[in-house]
């Protein structure tokens, strides 16, 4: 799986005009399920994004996970991240997403296992087009590929 990981103070989602999910300070996480990717890469994935430690602490260092500032995660599908081809052309070909159903399955088991590590998960819509906020705090931006 692939995740790209923004450390925000707020973020929000909106599908036809209905905000579908909204965090104050935390994580914006745009991710995408691969081809061959498993339960278990989804459940690594929400480990390390729960556990990430990129909230500064009393001496200003980025050390703090989401628990220690009662962070929250808004987690939108985003088959765009397994983009190829570009290296002989401008158009981007998709085919290394997880087909829908499997990449549904695993960004609702990437969500549960989120909520399981104690995070507060607010989602988009899997595959409606939405609308993205966010105020990128820092900014911070890190990708994940368990694939990697």
């Amino acid at each position: 799986m692939r995740a790209v990981v923004q450390r925000v103070s707020e973020a929000s989602v909106t599908v036809e005009a209905q905000v579908t999910g909204a965090i104050g300070r935390g994580f914006l996480v745009l991710v995408c399920a691969m081809a061959g990717d498993s339960e278990s890469q989804a459940e690594k994935l929400a480990r390390k994004i729960a556990a990430l430690r990129v909230f500064k602490d009393e001496a200003g260092k980025m050390n703090l996970p989401l628990s220690s500032v009662q962070g929250s995660v808004l987690a939108v599908s985003q088959f765009t991240l397994a983009a190829q081809g570009m290296e002989s052309g401008n158009r981007p070909g998709f085919s290394r997403a997880a087909p829908p159903d499997v990449g549904q399955r695993l960004y609702d088991h990437f969500c549960a296992v989120l909520r399981a590590e104690g995070v507060t998960v607010e989602t988009g819509i899997f595959a409606a087009d939405m609308k993205v906020a966010l105020v990128n705090d820092g900014p911070v931006t890190i990708l994940f590929d368990t694939a990697g």
